[in-house]
């Protein structure tokens, strides 16, 4: 029996460091940037994020890709 992974779809999560609040608690905030082709390389979507977060005013804490798929008995 082989085993068949089929993309089903891919996003990006970017968690950016707002600081701390009055009581010394950490703030963050994510965005999330979905419908990203599966077959789109990590380079190229590395490179649009970091143009994207240029833009942004606040540090980033992460830059997460999160890609989806069934796994399907293709017997």
């Amino acid at each position: 029996m082989a085993l068949e992974s089929r993309p089903l779809n891919t996003r990006v999560q970017i968690q950016f460091d707002l600081g701390t609040d009055g009581d010394g608690k950490k703030l963050t905030a994510s965005k999330s940037i979905s419908n990203i082709k599966p077959e789109t390389p990590d380079q190229d979507i590395y490179d649009v994020v970091s143009a994207l977060v240029a833009l942004q005013s606040y540090p980033v804490n992460y830059i997460r890709k999160v890609a989806q798929a069934d796994l399907v008995n293709a017997a």
